[in-house]
């Protein structure tokens, strides 16, 4: 029960987070994207602030040797190289992301406003994680958390 009220908590902050940034506003977005035409480098600022907030909290983390307070550990990557999986996923996520000015966190925070547009990308996103899903694209299901 803890870990699904620091779940939703975590959620509502990031949630709340996404809308004061702006980062819920394709106009925004795309604005920010948009470096050969009408630029608008604000996003930049979150960006940076939130890479800053993270290295520092990873950074704190490693020096101390720290665990998670609702996990046994850490659940760092263990894949190193840029194969072609990779580099496509990055690909149809950046086009996906430019040319419809929502990512998967601002799209879910922003359905909450009932926009038709908004709904038709979170549709649009589900029916493509379901595809990978259903073509074997996810190859094992992630391991589960003792406790749950």
């Amino acid at each position: 029960m803890k870990r699904a009220i620091a779940a939703f908590l975590t959620g509502l902050l990031f949630g709340v987070g996404l809308i004061v940034a702006q980062m819920t506003n394709p106009s925004k977005v795309i604005g920010f994207l948009d470096v050969t035409g009408n630029w608008d480098p604000s996003l930049a600022f979150v960006m940076v602030g939130a890479i800053c907030v993270y290295g520092l909290a990873y950074w704190l983390s490693r020096a101390r040797q720290a665990r998670p307070f609702l996990a046994d550990g850490f659940k760092l990557p263990v894949r190193r190289q840029i194969d072609r999986p990779l580099v496509l996923g990055a690909l149809i996520f950046g086009a996906g992301w430019g040319l419809s000015g929502f990512c998967p966190g601002p799209a879910l925070t922003s359905a909450g406003f009932g926009e038709p547009r908004v709904w038709v990308f979170v549709a649009a996103m589900l029916a493509g994680m379901m595809i990978y899903r259903l073509r074997g694209g996810a190859r094992s299901a992630p391991a589960p958390i003792p406790g749950d």
